[in-house]
């Protein structure tokens, strides 16, 4: 009988623990803001250009982003990364990666890319990925991890549009909320 009511004592101590979740503190342990300005390939600007069409629907230009949302352009790019909204700022970086618009229906993207830094203040490495809802005022995207400084740190980075200019050139703030620091 002694068994049995210490396994009955046990089983419902674990239960009444389990039902009753620990509080967690979701206060970043580190932050950031960085701005990456991106310009687009479109045939006449290929000394400046930081990221390119390289496939696009079927019968499509690669200098020219697709009719009806851009769907089906995938664009790879190699964008500066400044610490301010001003694209001549002295970069702390790079941003490389690509963007697939992935909708019929509005502007939407998914976002793979890594911020590659190498400054005084930060060296490494900070991977992201997502879904880009490109017509929203922020956007919210993981991040996965990094290397160096940002080794094995994840959190979330919002994303807003701050610039843009038609279809060629577009700058974006990325506040970065690391909740997970080794």
């Amino acid at each position: 009988m002694g068994t049995k009511a210490t396994f009955f004592f046990f089983f419902t101590f674990f239960a009444l623990c389990s039902s009753f979740p620990l509080e967690r503190n979701y206060a970043p342990c580190k932050h950031l803001v960085l701005f990456f300005h991106d310009i687009l390939y479109n045939g006449r600007n290929a000394l400046n250009a930081t990221s390119a069409i390289v496939a696009a629907p079927e019968g499509a230009n690669l200098t020219k982003l697709a009719n009806l949302f851009h769907f089906g352009n995938l664009v790879v790019f190699d964008d500066p990364v400044t610490l301010d909204n001003n694209l001549q700022s002295e970069p702390v970086g790079r941003a490389q990666g690509f963007y697939i618009y992935d909708s019929k229906n509005t502007f939407s993207a998914c976002l793979g890319f890594t911020f590659v830094l190498n400054t005084t203040h930060h060296e490494g490495t900070i991977t992201l990925a997502g879904a880009d809802p490109t017509l929203k005022k922020t956007r919210d995207i993981s991040v996965t991890g990094g290397t160096g400084d940002f080794f094995m740190h994840r959190g979330i980075a919002t994303i807003m549009t701050d610039a843009f200019e038609g279809e060629v050139y577009f700058r974006l703030r990325v506040e970065i909320k690391f909740y997970e620091c080794w």
